[in-house]
This record gives C-alpha cells, sequence and structure tokens, in this order.
C-alpha cells in the first residue's frame, strides 16, 4: 500500500467538521502547472494573485484556482478564463459564471457582498449540472496528486459530470477529496462511484452524509453538528438543515454548543468538542506525524 493510501486509510479519523470554511467560492480557471501556493506560484500573474487575497480577506470568500482535468505541462496561457463564483448558505445557494480575459479585474468585485450571499446580478446564472472539484495539487501535497488526479480522470471518462481541478481546500490526509457546488458540501476518502450517489443527490436537492466532511458555509463546530443532526433525523434535504448559532461552552475554546434549526420549526442543541486524532498521524503526505484537531459530537438534544 502506498504512503497516501496508508495515511488516508489505514489512520481514519472521524471526516465531519474538516471542510474548508467558505460561506462563497471565487474559482479562476488558471492552466498549466501550480506551485504550492498556486495564487502566487503559477501562470496568474502574482500581483493579480496578491490583489485577490488581500481583497478576500475577511469577506467570507475563498478564492481557489481552477482547471480541467488532463495534462498540465507549461501550456500557453489562455486569452480567457472561465470564472464562478458560488454562494453555500442554505435556502440561498447560487452559482454565477462568467469567461474573463482580464483576472485583475476579480478584485475590484464587491467581495464583501459576495461573501454576504448577494451577488448583485453579477454575470451569468450557472443552471447546469452540480460541479465537482477535486483537489489535485500536488505541489502542496502529493497525495492530492497520486489520488485525487486519477479520481478527476475517471470522473470525465465517465462522461456527463460537471469535473474540475483544484488547488487546495485542505485535508490532504483525506485524499482523494473534493467538494461540490452548489450546496458546498465537501468529502474525502472518496470513488468514482461514491461521487456519482453524491451527484445525484445534488440534482435532487438531497446530501449524501456518507464520506462528507461537511458544509463550507459553517466553521467546524457547525459542519460536525449538522452531519450529526442528519445522521440521528435521517434528513437528507440539502436546504432542510441551518446551523443558526455557535456560542463557546464556559467560555472554552475548546467546546461549543451549536443550534441547528429545521425548516419545519424543528431545531436541536449539540455539544461539540475539539480532541486530537490518536494515534500521530502525518497531517499530510511526507509531514512529521502529529495529532490534528478532530471535531467530537458530545450530545444531540432535541430543543422544544
Amino acid at each position: 500500500m502506498s504512503t497516501c493510501a496508508t495515511v488516508s486509510r489505514q489512520l481514519s479519523e472521524p471526516l465531519a467538521g474538516t471542510a474548508a470554511t467558505a460561506r462563497t467560492w471565487l474559482l479562476l480557471e488558471q492552466p498549466g502547472p501550480w506551485g504550492a501556493d498556486a495564487l502566487a506560484t503559477s501562470h496568474l500573474d502574482p500581483a493579480v494573485g496578491r490583489a485577490l487575497n488581500e481583497a478576500a480577506a475577511g469577506t467570507g470568500v475563498r478564492i481557489a484556482l481552477i482547471r480541467r482535468p488532463g495534462r498540465h505541462a507549461d501550456c500557453r496561457r489562455p486569452t480567457t478564463q472561465r470564472v464562478f463564483v458560488a454562494h453555500t448558505a442554505p435556502g440561498r445557494s447560487w452559482i454565477r459564471t462568467t469567461e474573463s480575459a482580464d483576472p485583475a479585474a476579480l478584485a475590484a468585485l464587491d467581495l464583501d457582498a459576495l461573501g454576504a450571499g448577494e451577488h448583485g446580478g453579477l454575470w451569468e446564472p450557472y443552471d447546469g449540472d452540480p460541479l465537482v472539484f477535486v483537489c489535485t495539487n500536488g505541489k502542496r501535497d502529493r497525495c492530492c496528486a497520486l489520488l485525487g488526479r486519477p479520481l478527476a480522470a475517471e470522473l470525465v471518462s465517465a462522461g456527463g459530470i460537471e469535473t474540475w481541478e483544484v488547488t487546495h481546500i485542505g485535508g490532504h490526509r483525506f485524499a482523494p477529496t473534493l467538494f461540490v457546488l452548489p450546496y458546498g458540501y465537501a468529502y474525502g476518502r472518496v470513488t468514482a462511484h461514491g461521487v456519482k450517489d453524491v451527484l445525484e443527490a445534488a440534482r435532487d436537492g438531497r446530501v449524501v452524509t456518507e464520506q462528507c466532511r461537511g458544509r463550507s458555509a459553517w466553521g467546524r463546530p457547525g459542519q460536525a453538528a449538522e452531519l450529526a443532526v442528519r445522521e440521528l433525523t435521517g434528513e437528507d434535504g440539502a436546504d432542510a438543515l441551518d446551523v443558526t448559532g455557535t456560542e463557546p461552552v464556559d467560555g472554552s475554546a475548546a467546546h461549543w454548543s451549536v443550534t441547528v434549526a429545521h425548516t419545519d420549526g424543528r431545531s436541536w442543541r449539540v455539544l461539540v468538542e475539539q480532541g486530537a486524532a490518536e494515534p500521530p498521524r502525518p497531517e499530510s503526505c511526507g509531514r512529521t506525524p502529529g495529532t490534528p484537531a478532530r471535531m467530537d459530537v458530545v450530545s444531540v438534544t432535541p430543543l422544544s
């Protein structure tokens, strides 16, 4: 078994509460090779990458580069690049898209408004099938390339799946890992068959909880809490549940009381605590073993 497979499967740990946090994703097509910090080390002008990072800071918008699966030699730069912006909050998720000839102009977008879920009619609505973004940046973590790129290629060869490679979504030890828009749920240790089930559900407005890391709209405690309520109730409607509050317990930085509400009026209080994944394991391929944080659900209590 390869090092990557060992990290992902033999040292299994709970996936819930490990998704990248992003109320809104801004995804810019950038073919060619990517470095570890792709916005600064790719065919994208580094000054543009810096400007985008600075503009997005504190807005709730997460920026990543994407490209079509396949060979990524030092190819020439495209004249236009596909851009997606997607908001992932339940009940008001959306995707807008355009072709851009000037990525530098993206830094002038109202990212505060986009982070809050207000697109203001920007670009064109995307109404196609759910979008799959597979993490494949081998310069960031080789497991993402060794396990992610074959998965992306398999999804493309299967046909009918709108698949992109993406630079970095965290959780390398769970490779292959991906997220799906419009709802923003992330998955780890996935197979092509599992992805097809996820997409079939997403087309119907449903969520598959198996191998799910959480919905990016919420922080890690909220992600774990929402998935715990889904497991308890069997609720699979993508927009049926919302995380309406996350409060520290007794001022602790490692214990939270999370309120999860259903559109039918029910709600639950979920106690979540942060633990350390044991035994020690590399947080990504080739790294020294450590004890990454994990989100453990202590209790789920219905509220009247």
